[in-house]
């Protein structure tokens, strides 16, 4: 009597193996990897001290003064201020920490403007194409002359007159980022809505009279955006610099409105002669690790995602397996032993 063989249910992996970041960490093997957990960890403590800055902080980011006194100028790291004080008497430790909460407002206000401006221009162009497209394409690099860095000077004497409040220095930093960012998400999801378009699915939808608004929303939009979170990773951390730049030229936010570790470098630059270093060497440490950390897993994500590198690094550690002893599993082996079964 023959046994007729029962179907087996699809099972579907778990959602949190589904979120990018953690499918990136699987897919990494090798340095690959190992590049990718330092430049999560980095991100995580720089998140970490944003968002939990009030408790962390055993300072306010411009306090000068507890119950016991005023703070001194200048003093070296001790059991009261870890890291010493500034020259203006703030406590090093409390000032970077509360430093990391203005930096992540600075990248959620400018990525957010350069996502929403560059992907709705990109699904236009991409999609309509025709003078509309060609108009925004000479725009895209057109702006592609200008400097970050220039353009956020521009921003900050507009916005806030030289007065560098919280908000006009944030949105100063945001608005320069987001004008010479835009033309990035612009192109990349341009180039994917004039490939969308020609897909049978858009042709489809076309036939059932499907409105070209409908079409975009529906149909283009969901699969020209997945390369989006690689380009926010590397756009972050240029953000962080911009608005570092913007603080160490004197265009910053100033030290009673918000922490800003630009800023606290202009200021460390003279006692640098005195051999005053930890009010320099902190803040410039926070900038280089936090855009270090970024970097790092913005670059293992775009190599992920590049089909050949990933399957560069595989080969790289199969190889290493075999010389170690442990022989890989081949597919003929696999082959031959699907067809046995």
């Amino acid at each position: 009597m023959a046994t007729q063989a029962v179907p087996q249910l699809e099972r579907r992996e778990p959602l949190w193996t589904r979120v990018p970041v953690l499918t990136h960490v699987r897919m990494s093997v090798g340095v690959q990897r190992v590049m990718l957990v330092v430049g999560l960890a980095l991100a995580a403590v720089f998140l970490v001290l944003a968002v939990f800055a009030p408790l962390i902080a055993p300072f306010g980011y411009s306090q000068i003064a507890d119950a016991g006194g005023g703070f001194p100028t200048q003093d070296p790291p001790s059991a009261k201020h870890l890291w010493g004080t500034t020259v203006g008497g703030f406590d090093v430790f409390s000032r970077v920490v509360w430093g990391a909460q203005t930096a992540v407002l600075v990248i959620v206000v400018a990525v957010t403007l350069s996502i929403f401006a560059g992907v709705a221009l990109g699904l236009a162009s991409g999609y309509i194409g025709g003078w509309l497209d060609r108009i925004l394409v000479v725009i895209a690099d057109a702006v592609y002359a200008f400097p970050s860095l220039l353009v956020a000077i521009v921003m900050s004497i507009v916005i806030s007159h030289g007065q560098s409040s919280l908000w006009g220095g944030i949105f100063a930093a945001a608005i320069s980022i987001t004008v010479v960012f835009i033309p990035q998400y612009f192109r990349v999801v341009r180039a994917e809505a004039i490939r969308l378009k020609a897909e049978p699915f858009v042709e489809s939808a076309k036939v059932i009279g499907a409105s070209s608004w409908r079409i975009m929303a529906r149909h283009i939009f969901r699969n020209a955006t997945r390369s989006i979170p690689l380009i926010f990773t590397l756009n972050a951390s240029e953000a962080i610099l911009t608005l570092a730049g913007l603080g160490f030229l004197g265009f910053g936010i100033e030290p009673t409105s918000a922490a800003e570790w630009g800023f606290d470098l202009n200021k460390a630059v003279a006692d640098v002669s005195a051999g005053i270093w930890w009010t320099g060497v902190f803040p410039g440490l926070a900038i280089v690790l936090t855009v270090l950390g970024l970097t790092l897993v913005g670059e293992s994500m775009n190599d992920l995602s590049d089909a050949k590198l990933r399957a560069r690094g595989r080969k790289r550690t199969t190889a290493a397996g075999r010389r170690g002893g442990t022989p890989a599993p081949s597919a003929g082996t696999a082959g031959s032993e699907g067809g046995q079964a």
